[in-house]
C-alpha cells in the first residue's frame, strides 16, 4: 500500500469506517440480530431516520442483512453478514485504541477546556 489513490482498496475501508454511524451500528449488531428499536436504545443519540439510512447503506454494502418476519404485527431484524462480521476486529481495535489514547487525544485537541 504505497499510496491511497481514489481507487485504492484500502480507501474502501477508510471510507466505510469514516461514516460516523457505520462502525457504531456494525459493532452493535456484533452481539446478534436486533430490531431497529433495540438498536436505537442500545446506541443512543441516533435518530430513527439516520439509523434507517445507515442500515440501508450497510445492507447495500452486503455487510448487514434485513430479515422480515410474517407476523402480526410485522417484525424486522437486522444482522451482520459473514462479510460484516469481518469488520468487528478492526472496529474493536479502534475502540481499544480510543480507550487507551482517548484522553491524550482530547487533551491535544483542547476539547476538555
Amino acid at each position: 500500500m504505497d499510496r491511497l489513490l481514489a481507487d485504492c482498496r484500502a480507501r474502501l475501508g477508510f471510507d466505510l469506517l469514516g461514516n460516523t454511524w457505520n462502525p457504531v451500528v456494525l459493532y452493535a449488531l456484533g452481539a446478534g440480530p436486533r430490531r431497529p428499536r433495540e438498536l436505537r436504545a442500545e446506541i443512543g443519540g441516533i435518530s430513527a431516520k439516520v439509523l434507517t439510512e445507515t442500515l440501508r447503506r450497510l445492507e447495500a454494502y452486503a455487510l448487514v442483512e434485513r430479515r422480515a418476519y410474517a407476523e402480526a404485527p410485522p417484525r424486522v431484524e437486522y444482522a451482520l453478514t459473514e462479510l460484516g462480521r469481518t469488520l468487528l476486529e478492526p472496529i474493536e481495535a479502534l475502540g481499544r485504541w480510543s480507550a487507551t489514547h482517548g484522553d491524550a487525544f482530547v487533551e491535544a485537541q483542547g476539547w476538555d477546556d
